[in-house]
């Protein structure tokens, strides 16, 4: 019989190492979050590395924003986002206090909550559907730009949190290139995931996106 997941929360240390450090290490982890209609809780299974104001394919490369100023710390809190005005993207900051560079969570397992879920995600065929790429994650669990800032590691009483769950061997790691990145930042190996894992998000190269005429 395998272990149960660790429910022990993640400090903030876990999250003020290097982004190349932490992306792999989230792998297996818990995601916690909590609504209004109840908790739900997320197996991470795929995650892409941004480093920030020296990578190309990171929102902080041209420095700091309103929309940004969360990526830039401190260490253990959410980045959300909106993309083409339609969804929303969860990323977990990491990294030293004015150093902008996080995790965004392309994928998982929901463990707890999944009727919940199905509930968002109408569309999703089974049960692996529901958080299969970043989009339907953050649809799956809620996660709109009211959660920009949210503190990971500020207990229960906190919207989102992050448990140790159960982590993933380096051999059952892949890693390759970040999935729809252009430019300069699309052949950085900063995607990893669960090898075999069946919620983890087909790879696609980026495809400008076209202009109506």
């Amino acid at each position: 019989m395998s272990a149960r997941p660790d429910r022990t929360p993640l400090p903030r240390s876990f999250f003020d190492r290097p982004v190349l450090t932490v992306a792999p290490d989230l792998l297996g982890r818990t995601l916690v979050r909590r609504t209004a209609e109840g908790p739900l809780e997320l197996r991470i299974t795929e995650v892409e590395a941004y480093e920030g104001e020296s990578d190309p394919g990171s929102h902080a490369y041209r420095g700091r924003t309103a929309r940004n100023a969360s990526m830039f710390g401190p260490p253990g809190h959410a980045y959300v986002y909106f993309i083409y005005g339609m969804w929303f993207s969860l990323n977990l900051v990491c990294g030293p206090p004015g150093h902008a560079s996080g995790v965004l969570v392309r994928a998982g397992e929901i463990t707890v909550g999944a009727d919940l879920a199905a509930k968002r995600r109408l569309s999703a065929r089974n049960p692996r559907e529901l958080a299969k790429g970043p989009a339907r994650l953050a649809t799956a669990l809620d996660v709109d730009r009211s959660l920009d800032g949210a503190d990971l590691c500020a207990g229960p009483e906190s919207p989102l949190s992050l448990l140790a769950g159960t982590p993933t061997t380096p051999a059952l790691v892949s890693s390759g290139p970040r999935t729809g990145v252009s430019g300069l930042g699309a052949a950085h190996p900063y995607r990893f995931w669960i090898k075999g894992d069946p919620t983890v998000s087909p790879y696609r190269a980026h495809a400008p996106r076209r202009r109506s005429t």
